[in-house]
């Protein structure tokens, strides 16, 4: 699934194409595409017709599209290969494509969702009294909100028996940050994915949020990370921050702090990139008695 930077190169993308017009119809090509709308594609379909979209919104890796005065949402979730596309009517239909949006003013072109893999979708919710889709009000706030509340993080890592890597991937404690960014910003602030949360101090907590905010900064301005041809902005460009990455996908390269071979452990179904001296492996703890 893309991290922050990359859904929020989308939603920019979003901002400036979409919000603001009004659909005339919404013509869903595959039903899995909104299998998260329970009442169907027709219910989806009608309830979109004649809506205008409101400003494009984001927390974390979620993206949503107001619709008329706030009080319901489009929740997009680009899974492994969603794409948000913004075509030209004209333009041929995608392979993969799987929602088409219309609107009114028909020369700014058509929304299309566009999923390979169909592991993403889109759906229509309620929205909450702060504006979210009901279904994500859970979700934390991420280190570029502004209210993004560094002490009650630094509480919550305090208080849970888990490791700095899993606490970083949990989006109800911080949202937004996914493998990509976490190996870069541990990797940044010289801590080993294992190290346990409890251990942390103030100071190595707010460096260590400074370090995501500045990565994830860094990685926006860039586009994003694109390692495939899936992760595309609206007009279907890649990111290209892998060319800039420290710690991900570096394998036995030199470690670009001290030079000693980076290393990749298996981790949650997933890998951890770090550097075995600048990210020193937490000593075990003696056995009980």
């Amino acid at each position: 699934m893309p991290e922050l930077p990359e859904v929020e190169v989308v939603r920019r993308g979003l901002e400036r194409w979409v919000s603001g017009r009004t659909v005339t119809a919404a013509e869903v090509l595959h039903p899995r595409a909104i299998r998260r709308h329970v009442a169907g594609p027709l219910d989806f379909a009608g309830r979109l017709a004649g809506r205008r979209i409101g400003a494009a919104m984001r927390r974390g890796k979620y993206l949503w599209l107001p619709v008329d005065d706030g009080a319901h949402a489009l929740l997009a979730h680009l899974g492994m290969s969603g794409q948000l596309l913004v075509q030209p009517a004209a333009t041929p239909d995608e392979r993969h494509l799987r929602v088409r949006f219309t609107f009114e003013d028909a020369d700014g072109g058509e929304l299309r969702f566009v999923d390979q893999r169909t592991f993403g979708g889109l759906s229509l919710h309620p929205a909450s009294p702060d504006g979210l889709p009901d279904v994500i009000a859970h979700i934390a706030r991420d280190p570029l909100d502004p209210e993004f509340d560094q002490a009650a993080f630094h509480a919550a890592l305090r208080r849970r028996r888990t490791t700095v890597k899993r606490a970083l991937l949990d989006q109800s404690l911080i949202s937004g940050v996914g493998n990509i960014y976490a190996d870069e910003a541990l990797w940044r602030a010289r801590l080993h994915y294992d190290r346990p949360t409890a251990t942390l101090t103030r100071t190595q907590t707010t460096e260590l949020v400074a370090h995501v905010h500045d990565v994830m900064t860094a990685a926006l301005a860039a586009g994003g990370t694109s390692f495939d041809s899936l992760y595309v902005n609206v007009n279907g460009r890649s990111g290209y921050f892998e060319r800039s990455l420290d710690a991900y996908g570096r394998q036995d390269e030199p470690c670009r702090r001290c030079g000693t071979p980076m290393r990749r452990s298996a981790w949650m179904n997933r890998s951890s990139y770090f550097c075995p001296r600048c990210q020193r492996a937490p000593r075990p703890r003696p056995a009980r008695a």
